[in-house]
């Protein structure tokens, strides 16, 4: 079993994910179905599915109970995995955010500080790890109309927090691909598109931050499908996660196939893209129309 070395809440939901998937494997190989780990452990097929997905907490009493089932008695391993099993269940920083975040969005904020790279495509607008506080702002305010200025401050509070990740120790390499829609469209007034252009240019020279936009000349590409993230990490053992946001709930696809074309989609992107200079000079351009 690989050592996890994600240091952090963040890590969290890695080792959940880590967990499941071990506990997947070791079902598989004894045969059983999930429908009979679940009767085990007095639970239904569909929470067996939850768990190995590592969409929820772990209690010591299940994972005890499965791991006799699938017939681990080895105690080494078995107190491995229960060693994995407390740490996941460690809240993360972002669980002080809870009244504004949605359930389905705190697995995504643990694997994105978790990850070591992130790769983004946008085409609304500027990724949430890139905006300014005041682009940020209009965002929020543009998407929820009716949140009081407190639930608004409280959600960009949270935006903000994420990318500190940025700066962090351990920062992720980031490649985002902008679709040009989402520099033209404007969020806030002149003053508000013109300091997030600037910010884009800043950001987009540092060192573990590359920026691509996908200019309107280029005219049909890749991206077809719309917006979509992809996460990698240094755990051998985790496998690629593709996030999908949508309006009342989010996708989170692991399969390989499934994974695999993304990847595609992004790598062509990334190809039919200008490179990160020839994007900085695009974005001084649209600095000057501004």
């Amino acid at each position: 079993m690989t050592a996890v070395e994600s240091s952090g809440t963040s890590g969290s939901v890695v080792r959940r994910i880590l967990l499941g998937s071990q506990l997947r494997r070791l079902r598989e190989s004894r045969g059983i179905t999930r429908e009979a780990a679940g009767y085990s452990i007095r639970a239904s097929e569909s929470k067996i599915s939850r768990m190995e997905l590592g969409r929820v907490s772990f209690k010591a009493r299940d994972v005890e109970d499965l791991l006799t089932l699938y017939g681990v008695g080895d105690e080494a391993e078995r107190d491995s995995l229960l060693g994995l099993a407390r740490e996941a269940n460690v809240a993360g920083w972002w669980h002080s955010f809870g009244d504004v975040l949605p359930g389905w969005f705190q697995t995504y904020i643990g694997l994105e500080g978790a990850a070591s790279l992130i790769r983004v495509y946008e085409v609304q607008f500027v990724h949430g790890l890139l905006q300014t506080e005041a682009y940020a702002q209009a965002v929020v305010t543009r998407g929820m109309p009716d949140a009081s200025r407190a639930e608004i401050d409280r959600r960009v509070a949270l935006r903000l927090e994420r990318q500190k990740i940025l700066v962090s120790e351990r920062a992720p390499r980031v490649h985002a691909v902008l679709d040009e829609a989402a520099l033209r469209r404007p969020y806030g007034d002149r003053s508000v598109m013109r300091g997030q252009l600037k910010h884009l240019i800043e950001v987009s020279e540092h060192p573990s931050v590359t920026l691509q936009v996908m200019p309107f000349s280029f005219g049909g590409h890749a991206g077809e499908s719309g917006a979509f993230t992809m996460l990698s990490f240094p755990e051998s053992d985790l496998s690629d996660v593709v996030y999908l946001e949508q309006l009342t709930s989010a996708l989170y696809l692991d399969k390989r196939e499934e994974v695999g074309q993304y990847t595609r989609v992004m790598e062509r992107l990334q190809e039919d893209s200008p490179d990160p200079a020839e994007t900085r000079d695009l974005l001084r351009g649209l600095l000057q129309l501004s």
